[in-house]
């Protein structure tokens, strides 16, 4: 060791990099990070500053979730080429990372919409509202799919689609149009799941953008038909043409305890240009 290398006390080091004295204690003890200095005569330990980036590099490297055995083995053949792939390895995950805080971030924030929604909403009204392009993954049903089939599609969409929690997505069922002008009000033919921040949208039903009514039905399935009614005497009312299909989903599942307190958001595209 330099006699004019100035040493820091085990104390000093650690909290020069934020970290606990009982950190390098153990690091020393297993092999990883050995002081530069140890007393003979009291066995106090002590380390030097240009053991800094070292130690940065292991707070690095276990801030990434590398394991102490593979910066053991990374210790024990330091390399620029080994440092490199290490850090390619954990950036990739990283950015997968990222992808998933973003996704949790929009899951979040459509809950908060959600619930601000439940706070102002006057459910008798029935509005028009401007909604941009949406990429739905759907599922065909009709009557007659049993409900362990209905789950059992949407399972392997969701697998496909590497979703990793239904917390992730929005989903519901689709009514067409032309079916409501029928009066077949249970007429759904298909079942969607909205996830965020899809990257393959091939193949995807697209929700379009535009203006839609929206209307809210609170209570008994066998009342929706009543609601349908309404929605079809207000677009009359107004001289409004209905398109594409009726979107349906629950808005409050996760903050009620009884299915007569249940609220179905019904929204539908309304035809432009007419």
């Amino acid at each position: 060791m330099e006699k004019n290398v100035k040493l820091l006390t085990i104390g000093q080091f650690a909290a020069l990099h934020g970290i606990n004295k009982k950190t390098l204690m153990w690091y020393d003890e297993i092999g990883l990070f050995h002081p530069a200095f140890i007393n003979p005569e009291n066995g106090y330990r002590y380390y030097n500053y240009h053991q800094s980036p070292i130690l940065e590099t292991i707070l690095l490297l276990r801030e990434l979730d590398v394991s102490i055995h593979e910066i053991q083995t990374f210790m024990k053949n330091r390399s620029a080429q080994n440092l490199k792939r290490l850090l390619e390895e954990k950036s990739a995950d990283l950015k997968l990372q990222i992808l998933h805080l973003q996704a949790l971030e929009k899951t979040i924030t459509n809950h908060c919409k959600n619930m601000d929604t439940l706070l102002t909403i006057d459910l008798s009204e029935i509005t028009i509202v401007e909604k941009e392009k949406q990429y739905l993954i759907t599922v065909d049903i009709d009557k007659n799919t049993p409900f362990e089939k209905e789950v059992e599609m949407v399972t392997a969409e969701t697998a496909r689609y590497h979703l990793e929690r239904l917390h992730d997505a929005s989903y519901g069922s689709m009514i067409p149009v032309d079916s409501l002008k029928k009066g077949n009000f249970d007429h759904y033919t298909k079942l969607f799941i909205q996830i965020p921040s899809l990257t393959n949208k091939k193949g995807l039903h697209i929700q379009p953008k535009g203006n839609y009514i929206r209307a809210f039905h609170k209570g008994r399935w066998d009342q929706l038909p009543l609601r349908y009614e309404a929605i079809l005497t207000y677009a009359r009312s107004q001289n409004l043409t209905l398109t594409g299909f009726s979107y349906e989903k629950g808005i409050n599942e996760i903050v009620i305890d009884q299915v007569e307190d249940y609220i179905v958001q019904i929204e539908i595209p309304i035809l432009e240009g007419i």
